[in-house]
């Protein structure tokens, strides 16, 4: 049990209670402690009978069961993996921005969810940051089941079609991937590589409650040339230590 402990804190702290929360909702929901038909994200009860905390537990919730169960461990484990190393690695020691990265990307899931009546976020959300971590990666080569191997920036579209075999839904996976896509856009591509202004800045409150620290874990993957060379010139020369990528299903 110290073991486990110690490996539980030793999970980066936001990831951590991401993990932990998408481990005890579905308990809770499965032991019956709470009726799953108030975790789902309705319109009607969240909008119109002001049931405001449904965004928040879909989030967390997953129906677990004989049909679902892989589905669910797979992805718990691709939150683990993929949520750690993003803020281990371009996130490290900005707590602040990675949790407004996650902000960013939720809001913009709630409102695709209750427009598109999606009663569960837990994948799509998951599979923004796997989507961003792909990016900030895009040239690295990752290896897959069965000793497939490709670049990052193909993966988010490989488990799409991954999940679907064993069960997801395309379009949990393809709203995240599009998520993904609009947070990379705006953080990254636009004002890096084309000039463009930051439409996207962390609120001040959040560095009061999050405030930057040195050091850390190193961190994962390598950014395109021309975003490391953006931040260089905005830190004075300065490079960011981005690291080394991993190859997935590796522990």
């Amino acid at each position: 049990m110290s073991d486990l402990g110690d490996w539980f804190r030793s999970i980066p702290l936001i990831t951590r209670y991401w993990f932990a929360g998408s481990i005890a909702v579905p308990l809770i929901g499965k032991l019956g402690l709470i009726s799953p038909v108030y975790l789902f994200l309705w319109p009607d009860a969240f909008i119109n009978r002001f049931q405001i905390w449904r965004p928040i537990t879909a989030t967390f919730f997953f129906p677990v069961g004989p049909g679902t169960g892989f589905l669910y461990l797979v992805n718990l484990y691709f939150l683990y993996q993929y949520s750690s190393r993003l803020e281990t690695g371009a996130f490290d020691g900005r707590p602040a921005d990675y949790m407004f990265m996650l902000l960013f990307n939720w809001i913009c899931i709630v409102i695709t969810g209750l427009a598109m009546d999606m009663q569960l976020l837990m994948i799509p959300l998951i599979m923004s940051v796997l989507y961003v971590w792909a990016q900030l990666n895009r040239d690295m080569i990752v290896s897959f089941w069965f000793g497939t191997r490709f670049k990052a920036c193909y993966l988010p579209w490989v488990i799409l079609g991954f999940n679907y075999i064993i069960g997801g839904s395309v379009i949990n996976e393809l709203i995240g991937n599009l998520v993904g896509h609009l947070y990379f856009f705006l953080m990254f591509k636009y004002p890096m590589d084309l000039g463009g202004r930051n439409f996207l800045s962390t609120p001040q409150f959040l560095y009061r409650w999050l405030p930057n620290r040195r050091g850390g874990v190193s961190g994962f993957g390598v950014p395109p040339a021309s975003m490391r060379r953006a931040a260089e010139d905005q830190q004075g020369g300065g490079r960011h230590n981005w690291g080394q990528g991993f190859r997935l299903g590796d522990q």
